[in-house]
């Protein structure tokens, strides 16, 4: 089974979890400080991945990781389950997933845009709400910079990508003199 696979049924899962508890968000929240946690805390990482350590030590260490962060009793009964079956290491994608589907269960769409230069809030709304207008759904949208793109803007909006970049079309152009 391939990651990208693996990580969206355990999103899945935990999505349908949260949804009966009624704590969609709360239960993201909880998956995104545990993420940016173990992104910090590179040791903490590393031992809780080692292959070595005994995984009873895994599990207190991560118990008192629990402990301290208040987690509520699904999250730790779910970071225990990926803790066992070695998939702590998958979290970040996991989380990705979650927030996906949950936006999904709520009517939102998550959209990442891609561009050369930082956007300002006046284009960053702008852009949300052209989405919007296309998609007839509410777009929530995060923005990550590029400079490879040299100009222009890539969107990648419910697995499809629309590629607007200078670095697409020099491209595009390229292809097109090289075979006439």
């Amino acid at each position: 089974m391939s990651v990208s696979a693996l990580t969206r049924r355990y999103a899945k899962a935990l999505v349908e979890i949260a949804v009966e508890e009624k704590a969609v968000e709360a239960y993201g929240d909880e998956l995104t400080t545990v993420k940016e946690l173990l992104a910090q805390e590179e040791l903490l990482r590393q031992l809780l991945d080692s292959p070595t350590l005994d995984l009873k030590k895994k599990q207190a260490m991560l118990a008192d990781l629990c402990k301290l962060l208040e987690s509520s009793e699904g999250m730790v009964k779910f970071l225990g389950l990926l803790l066992s079956k070695g998939r702590l290491c998958f979290l970040s994608q996991i989380e990705d997933n979650y927030r996906s589907q949950a936006d999904e269960l709520s009517g939102i769409l998550s959209a990442k845009i891609t561009s050369a230069t930082e956007l300002d809030d006046l284009q960053r709304q702008a852009i949300a709400l052209s989405l919007e207008k296309q998609t007839g759904k509410q777009v929530a949208i995060t923005v990550v910079v590029n400079t490879d793109l040299i100009g222009g803007l890539q969107a990648e909006i419910g697995g499809r990508l629309f590629d607007g970049s200078v670095k697409t079309q020099l491209k595009r152009i390229e292809e097109s003199l090289k075979n006439p």
